[in-house]
């Protein structure tokens, strides 16, 4: 730091603010002043003890000597010197009592440097990162003061939550929604190892998603120091990229590369940033992507595409097979479905990628599915699959003749062996099949059956909807109301449970982008992913999650994260006070249901004492009304439903 030119006098306390024998903490401008009142004179001295930064402001004065609170090194309480035979003195400064107060006199704070964190924090916004979810503490305060004047110039915005998982979660659900990169950031230890739920979520599910850890000074690591942890260990499996920032690092390149690989490679990358690196000065050049990402549309080997157009011509029946990995090539897959009269399903992550309107669309396959989609999958005599990676949630039929389509080289028979295994980008891909098959194909038009299919299947939703054992509300009919009340282009999030099953079957989709926690399953997403959604879409979409009582009640004090930003997302509980799923699955397996029960409070109250619309729905005909009002309002808002846990 370059040394201040003036100072100012500043009053810090009344008179009679501070008794006899006493020392208090205050603060002017950037610094932190002890002031004390010793032997009826005032005075201040720097707060910071030289020993290992002790808050000489919380100490006490023992016999003359102003005593560090942490480990009782001691200074004279006006002047800061030390005991005779130690040179450890903390500065002073110039005090004055006056008529009005005690006035201390204090450099001007002088101008605040470059520093390496402001390299690497103008480095990710160059790679697009403009949102930030996390917690700020002890380990990661420079890298937090840089973020802080991005800010300030407009080119981030931070999200402080109160869990780390809820940072990660939400960061993961920004990548999957918008295949951008957000970031996720947390303090040495544990708060950086509570990141790393959400970021297997993201991991799994293939987002992009940028993990950013504090550490503890370098010269402890390692010798078991408080919150000393092997971050390079902990997320070496999470992460694509995770590295430590030293001293003599090129810092921006080390940003450049874990910004690249999370892009590229549609997964996290991890930096761990030493406590003292983070405040080092730095004239370093910020990096950016410019000529370091290429496109991605490229077209399949010839003679895959010619083999199959082959089987397409071929075929009679062919079924078309979308998961979320194609879910931006919707436009060319669906021409290529209607040039062949050919009906359309999605995977549960899929799910959105077609209306289920379209004449072709034939909603979710699988185990959160409707039959449609399965009937369609059981006639078939070729499934054309994009995107997918073939779950066994889904339950593609391995035994049917399949064209895999998909950019990743891993992806192509994954799992089992496929008759056209064909890399390529599936826009690129589909624009192609389309012009090659032409129209003298020999597929059987197939919409009067998917009209006829949804009939079939929309009698008996409506049937279900009546069900009513006085034990709560059906879902059929819930997700029946929100059809009505969700705008077309609405991000969705999904928890996990009975409610996301009922969610892929009962609720069908316009044009909305479905968000989950796909394969990793876990329970808790819903609400922390509807937060990363907001940041990501906030004003321009409507933002909706989807839960059950549990899957909210683990990060349900995030409910104050959304009203302190704003967030205008509504979520919708489901509340049966019961881990349904697990009582299914006990019953499934001739055991007693054991342990499923949960203890909850009244959670649309709890969502009116944290600030929020807070709205409770006992029957049927109160839905509409009270979703209607939900969404109504100007933030967050919570519609708890109470449900019946066999009628899911």
């Amino acid at each position: 730091m370059s040394e201040p030119t003036s100072e100012q006098w500043h009053r810090v306390l009344d008179v009679d603010d501070l008794p006899e024998g006493r020392v208090t903490t205050v603060t002017v401008g950037r610094r932190s002043l002890a002031v004390s009142h010793h032997e009826g004179t005032y005075g201040a001295i720097d707060n910071r003890c030289p020993h290992q930064g002790g808050p000489l402001g919380e100490g006490s004065i023992e016999k003359g000597w102003l005593r560090c609170p942490w480990h009782g090194y001691d200074f004279h309480p006006c002047t800061g010197g030390a005991p005779e035979g130690n040179d450890d003195a903390v500065s002073p400064f110039e005090v004055e009592q006056r008529d009005d107060g005690i006035w201390v006199s204090v450099p001007d704070d002088a101008p605040r440097e470059r520093t390496v964190s402001d390299v690497l924090v103008e480095t990710m916004v160059n790679w697009g990162v403009t949102s930030v979810f996390g917690m700020v503490g002890h380990s990661n305060l420079g890298f937090a003061d840089a973020m802080r004047v991005a800010e300030e110039r407009g080119d981030l915005r931070f999200f402080g939550i109160r869990h780390e998982g809820a940072a990660s979660f939400a960061a993961s659900a920004y990548g999957k929604l918008t295949h951008d990169v957000a970031a996720c950031f947390g303090i040495a230890g544990p708060g950086s190892t509570n990141l790393l739920t959400g970021l297997y979520d993201a991991k799994v599910d293939r987002a992009p998603v940028l993990a950013i850890s504090g550490q503890v000074p370098s010269k402890v690591k390692g010798r078991g120091a408080f919150q000393d942890v092997n971050h390079e260990g902990a997320f070496a499996d999470v992460a694509g990229f995770s590295e430590a920032v030293h001293s003599g690092s090129n810092h921006a390149e080390l940003m450049n590369v874990a910004c690249k690989t999370a892009v590229v490679e549609r997964t996290v990358a991890h930096l761990v940033l030493p406590d003292e690196v983070q405040t080092e000065p730095s004239d370093g050049e910020a990096g950016g992507p410019l000529g370091r990402v290429a496109s991605r549309q490229v077209s399949p080997p010839e003679e895959t595409l010619a083999a199959a157009v082959e089987m397409i011509r071929g075929a009679q029946r062919p079924m078309i097979i979308v998961g979320d990995g194609a879910r931006d090539d919707m436009a060319e897959i669906g021409a290529l479905a209607e040039r062949l009269g050919t009906p359309v399903a999605t995977t549960f992550k899929g799910k959105g990628a077609i209306s289920d309107h379209h004449e072709l669309g034939c909603g979710v396959l699988g185990r959160s599915g409707t039959p449609i989609a399965s009937w369609f999958m059981n006639e078939s005599d070729l499934l054309i699959v994009f995107g997918a990676s073939f779950s066994n949630h889904t339950g593609i039929a391995e035994y049917k003749p399949i064209i895999q389509v998909d950019f990743d080289p891993m992806a192509l028979g994954r799992f089992h062996s496929v008759e056209v295994p064909m890399l390529g980008h599936g826009a690129v891909t589909a624009r192609l099949l389309t012009e090659r098959v032409g129209d003298d194909h020999g597929c059987a038009d197939l919409r009067d059956e998917v009209a006829e299919r949804w009939a079939i299947w929309r009698a008996e939703k409506a049937s279900r909807r009546t069900d009513d054992h006085d034990e709560g509300i059906n879902a059929a009919a819930l997700f029946d109301a929100l059809g009505r009340h969700v705008d077309d282009d609405a991000v969705i999030c999904c928890d996990v449970g009975n409610n996301t099953y009922s969610f892929g079957r009962y609720f069908e989709v316009a044009n909305q982008s479905v968000l989950m926690s796909g394969y990793l399953g876990s329970i808790g997403f819903g609400f922390p992913a509807a937060m990363g959604s907001w940041a990501a879409v906030g004003g321009k979409r409507q933002v909706l999650s989807v839960s059950g009582d549990a899957g909210f009640g683990q990060y349900a004090m995030e409910m104050t994260t959304a009203v302190k930003y704003g967030m205008n997302v509504t979520h919708v509980l489901m509340n049966n006070s019961e881990l349904g799923k697990i009582s299914k699955e006990q019953r499934a397996a001739s055991l007693d249901v054991w342990q499923t029960n949960v203890h909850n409070p009244s959670f649309a109250a709890f969502a009116e004492l944290c600030g929020a619309k807070g709205i409770r729905v006992d029957s049927i005909d109160q839905l509409d009304a009270a979703l209607a009002e939900a969404f109504a309002h100007n933030g967050p808002a919570l519609v708890e439903v109470m449900t019946d846990a066999l009628l899911m």
